[in-house]
C-alpha cells in the first residue's frame, strides 16, 4: 500500500525547510573495472526510442539499460531535493533510506536533513540494516556479476563509465554488499521500486550527494 506524504512525514517528524540548490555537473572521467550489479531481466531499454538522462539515444541493445520497465509507466515529476527537520536520533553526516518513502536524508546538525528522491529495490530485493560507506568513485564502470549474466546473457561484460552507463554520474559503495548508492541514465525510475537493491537517484541529486558523504559514513537502510 503506498503510505501518503503526510503520514511518512509525522511518522519521521519531517517539515519542509527550504529547497537546495543543484551543483554543476562534473567532468567525464571514467574509473578502472568495478563490481556490477543491479540490472535485471525486466529493466532494460525498451528498443531505440528511449533517451537518457541527458537526451541521447542509447547506443546499446535492447536489454542493456536499467530502469525502464516492462509496462508502460506514467511520466514521474522530478523529486526536488529540500532541506527539512529531522527528528532521528544519528549523527550529522549519516545517510538514512526510508525505502517504504523513497526517500534518502543526509542528516545535518540542528535537527535537519537534507531529503532526496531516490528508487529503491523492487519486491523481492528489498533490504535493511546498517553499513558504511567504504569507497567512492566519480563516473564509475560497471562489470555485471556472474549471477546477473546468468539471468542477463545479452548484458554486456564490462561498460566504460560515462553517461550512457547505468551506475550514472557518481556511486558510493556500500559496505562489502554489491549495493551501491548511485545515479541513473533513467531519471524517470526515481521514487520507483524498480532496482536489484540499489539506491539510485537522478545524477544531479547523488552529485550533490557525494560531495557531501564521506568515506567511512555510516548507512542505515529502513524498510
Amino acid at each position: 500500500m503506498k503510505t501518503s506524504a503526510t503520514a511518512l512525514a509525522a511518522f519521521l517528524g519531517l517539515s519542509i525547510v527550504a529547497s537546495v540548490p543543484a551543483m554543476a555537473a562534473s567532468t567525464y572521467d571514467p574509473f578502472g573495472t568495478d563490481a556490477g550489479y543491479e540490472q535485471d531481466q525486466s529493466y532494460g531499454y525498451q528498443g531505440t526510442q528511449s533517451r537518457d538522462y541527458y537526451g541521447h539515444r542509447p547506443v546499446y541493445e535492447p536489454g542493456y539499460g536499467q530502469g525502464v520497465q516492462a509496462a508502460p509507466q506514467a511520466q514521474v515529476q522530478p523529486i526536488p531535493r529540500e532541506i527539512v527537520a529531522f527528528d532521528g536520533n544519528y549523527a550529522p553526516g549519516t545517510v538514512v533510506v526510508s525505502t517504504a518513502e523513497r526517500r534518502l536524508y543526509f542528516v545535518m546538525p540542528n535537527g535537519e536533513a537534507i531529503r532526496y528522491g531516490v528508487g529503491v529495490g523492487r519486491p523481492g530485493f528489498t533490504w535493511s540494516g546498517t553499513k558504511t560507506v567504504t569507497a567512492k568513485k566519480e563516473w564509475p564502470s560497471w562489470t555485471p556479476p556472474a549471477a546477473m549474466i546468468a539471468r542477463r546473457p545479452d548484458l554486456p561484460r564490462y561498460m566504460a563509465g560515462g553517461i550512457e552507463n547505468p551506475l550514472g554520474a557518481r556511486a558510493m559503495y556500500i559496505g562489502n554488499t554489491e549495493y551501491r548508492i548511485h545515479g541513473s541514465n533513467e531519471p524517470d525510475t526515481i521514487g520507483q521500486a524498480v532496482s536489484s537493491g540499489c539506491i539510485r537517484m537522478t545524477n544531479d541529486d547523488v552529485t550533490d550527494l557525494y560531495e557531501r558523504v564521506k568515506v567511512g559514513a555510516k548507512v542505515v537502510v529502513l524498510n
